[in-house]
């Protein structure tokens, strides 16, 4: 066999076939067609960013949360060390000595849970990365379709 006649595209002498019945789409057809495919687009853009916020979201809550929990400790804090300073000005007995160590304690956790949460609030990213690639990806895809 040669390779004019294995080949199809080599081939010259017969007529080229009629077009598929998916080239003869009306323009009507072919509008309806990008019209849903657009929707289809917007309705999983809005599902990404749906998702991409409340993940966003939790992120941001457990540092609040934290947040929250220092602000807990801050004050427990203040309140040890009230009674602290009073019982110390008060008696001079060991009891004073107690009120101060646990007014440390609190001290301590209200500065790790503050750290903790700082630094959750700056992890979080709220411009939706993934979101903001595709947005442009359809972008490209719509002018691609458009030309």
């Amino acid at each position: 066999m040669s390779t004019e006649q294995s080949d199809p595209m080599l081939r010259t002498s017969e007529p080229l076939s009629p077009p598929s019945a998916e080239d003869q789409r009306s323009l009507g057809e072919i509008v309806g067609d990008v019209t849903q495919d657009l929707t289809t687009l917007v309705k999983q853009e809005l599902e990404l960013a749906r998702t991409e916020l409340k993940q966003e979201a939790a992120r941001a809550g457990k540092g609040a949360g934290m947040l929250g929990g220092a602000g807990v400790a801050a004050v427990l804090f203040l309140v040890f060390l009230s009674l602290t300073i009073t019982f110390l000005l008060d008696n001079w007995m060991p009891l004073e000595v107690a009120a101060l160590i646990v007014a440390a304690v609190w001290a301590v956790v209200a500065a790790v849970l503050a750290a903790r949460g700082r630094r959750e609030l700056k992890r979080s990213n709220p411009q939706l990365p993934k979101t903001q690639q595709t947005l442009k990806e359809d972008a490209a895809w719509a002018r691609a379709q458009k030309s």
